[in-house]
C-alpha cells in the first residue's frame, strides 16, 4: 500500500487546487454547501484567527457541538498549524466536562449553546467562573492553567468569549505570512486529533491520532467502499466520533468525494438528503437504518442513488442487512470493525462480499494494517478457527494515551500488537468474527458463553426487533444469562415464550434465565451499547423482584 506522507492541512490544499470548484462539505436541510476552494479559504481565514489570539504549535483545542457547518472547519483550521483537536462528547455533563478540560491540558475550547438537555454556556460558565471577568484570550483559570481561550460558534456575545464570526474576520486581517511559517513546521507524524474512548468501560483516555494514521486509514475505508470523486456520502453519525471524523470526512476528502451532513440524526432528514444530494453512500449504526426502514414515510423517498455505505457500532441481524440492499437499493453496503485507538478501523467487508459474510463476520484487514487472533495467556497466534483476542498491527495504530504511559503499554505490547479486548475468531476465508469483548464473554458454571452467538439467534424470532445479551452475576454459576428485548411494535411475547423458542435449538446453558423487555438500551453518543449498563441494571431487577442469583 503507499501511504499518504502529508496533513489534513497539505491535502485539502490540494484538493482545493485540483478541484476547487467541486462540492466538498453539504449541509441539504439548510441548502448550505461548501466547494473544496471556499471551504479551503475558510480554514485559511480560522486558522490564522488562532495564530492572532496565540495558539501555537501543539496546543489542544477542543471542540464541543453536534455536527454544525463549521465543526470541519475547526479541525482543519487546527491541523494546518499544527495544532490537536480534542473532540467531546456531545452527551458530556459537568463533571466529565472537567475531567477531560483537565486531563487533556485544553488550551482553548470552542462551544455552541448546548445539546438536548444540556446547556454548554452555563455549564462553561459554572465550571469556570473566571470566564466572565477575564480579558478574551488571557484567560486566568485555577482549576485550567492552560486554558486561554473560549469561542462560542454562534453570533451571541458571550462575556469572556470570542465568537467565530469575530475570529473569521480576525483571520482575513492577519498576514498569510504567520499561516505559511506554522504550515511549515506540521508533519505527518505529529498528533491531529485527540478522542477520548467512550468509556463503555473503564476511565476516558486520550487517544493520541496523527495525520498519517487518520489519513490513511480514512483512504483504506474508502477503498473498500470503491469511492470516486463522483460520490455523495451521507453522514448522520457524530463527528465527535471516529465513525464521522475517520471513516466519514478521512475517506471522503482522500478520495475528492463530497459529505451530505446532518446536524442531528434524524430518519426523516436522512432520507430527504438522500433523494435530493442523491447519495451514493450512506453512514450508521443499525438502530439508524432500523428507524430508516420503519419510518411510515419511508416509501415515499427515493433512495435508488445509493450504492455503498457503512454499518458499524454493532451486528446487524440479517432481516436488517436484506432490507438496506433490497429496499434502500444499497447493494455494495459494508461493515466495519476497530478501536478508535486503530483509527479505528482494522477489518472491513468488500463491496462484493455475500450478504452472509457482511452479517456474520466483520470482513478482512485493511490494505496495509495486519490482524491476528492471539491466546490471551500466551499472546501466541492462534489458528484459523480457534478462539482468542483481536490484535491490530501497523500505520493505524495510536500514538498512545496522553499523559497515560502505564495504560498504553497495557494495551500496546512489546511487538507492537495492539490489544482490542474483544475476542474473535478467522474463518477459513479470512474473514474474521467477533464473538464479544473479554468481560462480556459469560462464563456459566465454567462454560464459555459469548453474547452475539445467541443474540444472533433470538433476532430469528419474528417478535423480537433488537435484543443485547449480558451475563447476570449468580452465586451459584458465577455468572447467568440475561437477554434485554425490544419487541416489534404491537408484538406481545411472554418470558416463557422465548425461553420455548430456544429450547432444543441452542444449548441449555445459553437459554436466557433472565429476560426484560425493555424500550431502549443504554448508549453511548457514537451509538454503542454500554452493556456493562444493561449488565448492573439486570442484576439490580432481579435483586428487586428477590430472585435468587
Amino acid at each position: 500500500m503507499e501511504y499518504f506522507e502529508t496533513t489534513l492541512g497539505g491535502l485539502l490544499r490540494e484538493k482545493a487546487k485540483t478541484q476547487g470548484d467541486r462540492d466538498f462539505i453539504i449541509y441539504a436541510d439548510r441548502d448550505l454547501r461548501f466547494t473544496y476552494a471556499e471551504f479551503d479559504k475558510r480554514v485559511d481565514e480560522l486558522a490564522k484567527s488562532f495564530l492572532a489570539i496565540g495558539l501555537k504549535k501543539g496546543d489542544h483545542i477542543g471542540l464541543w457541538a453536534n455536527n454544525i457547518p463549521d465543526w470541519n472547519t475547526i479541525l482543519f483550521a487546527a491541523a494546518r498549524v499544527g495544532m490537536v483537536l480534542v473532540t467531546v462528547n456531545t452527551n458530556y455533563k459537568l463533571h466529565e466536562l472537567e475531567y477531560l478540560v483537565q486531563q487533556s491540558d485544553l488550551a482553548a475550547l470552542c462551544i455552541i449553546d448546548g445539546y438536548r438537555d444540556s446547556d454548554y454556556v452555563a455549564m462553561v460558565n459554572e465550571l469556570i467562573p473566571e470566564l466572565k471577568t477575564s480579558q478574551r484570550g488571557h484567560l486566568e483559570s485555577k482549576k485550567f492553567p492552560y486554558l486561554k481561550s473560549v469561542v462560542y460558534i454562534g453570533q451571541q456575545k458571550h462575556r469572556g468569549m470570542y465568537t467565530m464570526q469575530e475570529l473569521l474576520l480576525l483571520g482575513q486581517h492577519t498576514p498569510d505570512q504567520l499561516l505559511h511559517e506554522a504550515e511549515a513546521q506540521c508533519d505527518t507524524n505529529d498528533v491531529v486529533n485527540m478522542q477520548y474512548t467512550s468509556g463503555t468501560t473503564g476511565f476516558p483516555k486520550g487517544v493520541m491520532l496523527t495525520h498519517r494514521n487518520i489519513l490513511n486509514n480514512g483512504f483504506g475505508i474508502g477503498e473498500c467502499q470503491k469511492f470516486t470523486e463522483k460520490d455523495i456520502i451521507c453522514l448522520p453519525v457524530p463527528l465527535f466520533h471516529c465513525f464521522g471524523l475517520t471513516l466519514g470526512m478521512m475517506a471522503i476528502i482522500t478520495h475528492g468525494s463530497a459529505a451530505a451532513i446532518l446536524e442531528n440524526f434524524d430518519p426523516l432528514l436522512v432520507l430527504a438528503t438522500v433523494q435530493k444530494e442523491k447519495c451514493t453512500g450512506l453512514y450508521g449504526v443499525p438502530t439508524m437504518f432500523i428507524a430508516e426502514l420503519n419510518h411510515p414515510m419511508f416509501k415515499m423517498f427515493d433512495t435508488a442513488s445509493l450504492r455503498t455505505g457503512i454499518m458499524a457500532g454493532s451486528p446487524c441481524p440479517m432481516e436488517v442487512m436484506r432490507q438496506v440492499i433490497d429496499d434502500m437499493h444499497a447493494s455494495e453496503i459494508t461493515i466495519a470493525y476497530g478501536l478508535t485507538e486503530s483509527s479505528p478501523v482494522m477489518t472491513q467487508t468488500r463491496t462484493d462480499d455475500p450478504i452472509e459474510v457482511k452479517v456474520s463476520t466483520v470482513g478482512r484487514e485493511l490494505p496495509g494494517v495486519e490482524v491476528t487472533v492471539r491466546d490471551p495467556e500466551t499472546n501466541e497466534e492462534c489458528p484459523v478457527g480457534v478462539h482468542g483476542e483481536l490484535c491490530c498491527r501497523g500505520y493505524n495504530i495510536m500514538k498512545g494515551y496522553y499523559k497515560m504511559e502505564e495504560a498504553t503499554k497495557a494495551i500496546i505490547d512489546d511487538m507492537g500488537w495492539l490489544h482490542s479486548g474483544d475476542l474473535g475468531v478467522k474463518n477459513e476465508d479470512g474473514n474474521f468474527m467477533v464473538t464479544g469483548r473479554i468481560k462480556d464473554m459469560i462464563i456459566r458454571g465454567g462454560e464459555n458463553v459469548y453474547p452475539k452467538e445467541i443474540e444472533e439467534f433470538l433476532y430469528t424470532m419474528p417478535e423480537i426487533k433488537d435484543v443485547q445479551v449480558v451475563g447476570i452475576a449468580s452465586q451459584k454459576y458465577g455468572e447467568e444469562v440475561g437477554a434485554f428485548i425490544i419487541l416489534h411494535e404491537g408484538a406481545s411475547v411472554s418470558e416463557e415464550d422465548v425461553r420455548d423458542f430456544c429450547r432444543g435449538q441452542i444449548s441449555r446453558f445459553k437459554i436466557p434465565k433472565y429476560i426484560f423487555f425493555v424500550d431502549t438500551f443504554p448508549m453511548t453518543a457514537s451509538g454503542k451499547i454500554q452493556k456493562y449498563l444493561l449488565r448492573d441494571i439486570g442484576l439490580q431487577k432481579v435483586q428487586e423482584l428477590g430472585i435468587a442469583t
